[in-house]
């Protein structure tokens, strides 16, 4: 895909979409199509190593025996294989899924962790997953695996032939964000069979815009850019609400 092309479409996104007062996240879907999900080989699951953030850091918990825990104090949490017990409670573990976006484990503690929280952080796809980088041994440098995490999207097909991930925020420059597209898209295309030939749409839309699909021109987007002006001329503007008058000050009544 030409960079051209992707910069062009992430100005109409950020023109096209009413202004928040918080900080949205560029958001790509892709349809696809000449895939059979119901064959594993066929599914899609693909880590994208992007080249700047994707915005807000993840929080990422370690699930480490003693080897690691004094190194793992630079994530946001630490489980031990001493505490492993604690979280044979579902509730328990359940909690400790919501709270993070990443787990990371030590490999040669992937049984236990698998035993521990496979049935809880499997179906949420919260397991430790070495294409990922999360899974280290204890010579691992963890302060690279946690950079690697903090600028990471995960496109994966689930029941539908579709993948989405956030890939950068709106503060972030176009050409910056231009610069994660192309990677997340280009590391998908080469997990395809078929490559190209197996994307069917692409869309790009901030967190409360339109989705602007790729095949659209220049000049329709263009058309709908004035619709969009000419809507906002149109608009009544708010009413200024009339001030209350306060009553004038009496006289204070001082009695002889």
């Amino acid at each position: 895909m030409d960079k051209q092309q992707v910069l062009e479409k992430i100005k109409f996104v950020r023109e096209l979409s009413p202004k928040r007062n918080f900080n949205q996240s560029f958001d790509l879907s892709i349809t696809l199509k000449s895939l059979n999900l119901k064959k594993p080989e066929e599914n899609v699951d693909v880590f994208a190593a992007l080249p700047y953030p994707r915005g807000k850091q993840p929080r990422i918990c370690a699930l480490v025996g003693r080897e690691l825990s004094d190194q793992s104090k630079i994530f946001d949490g630490v489980v031990t294989l001493e505490e492993f017990p604690a979280y044979q409670d579902k509730k328990a573990a359940k909690k400790l899924a919501s709270q993070y976006d990443f787990f990371i484990a030590q490999a040669n503690l992937m049984a236990q962790i698998a035993t521990t929280f496979g049935k809880v952080f499997g179906p949420r796809n919260k397991m430790p997953n070495p294409k990922a980088g999360a899974v280290v041994s204890p010579g691992s440098d963890l302060q690279q695996v946690k950079s690697k995490l903090s600028k990471q999207a995960r496109l994966q097909t689930k029941k539908e032939l579709i993948v989405k991930a956030s890939i950068a925020q709106e503060s972030m420059s176009d050409e910056h964000v231009a610069e994660n597209f192309l990677a997340a898209y280009n590391a998908l295309i080469h997990a395809l069979p078929q490559e190209e030939s197996n994307i069917k749409e692409v869309f790009l839309k901030l967190t409360m815009g339109p989705s602007i699909s790729f095949s659209i021109t220049s000049e329709q987007l263009q058309e709908k850019l004035k619709q969009k002006t000419e809507l906002e001329k149109q608009a009544p503007k708010p009413k200024k609400q009339a001030r209350i008058a306060k009553p004038p000050a009496q006289d204070k009544q001082h009695e002889a």
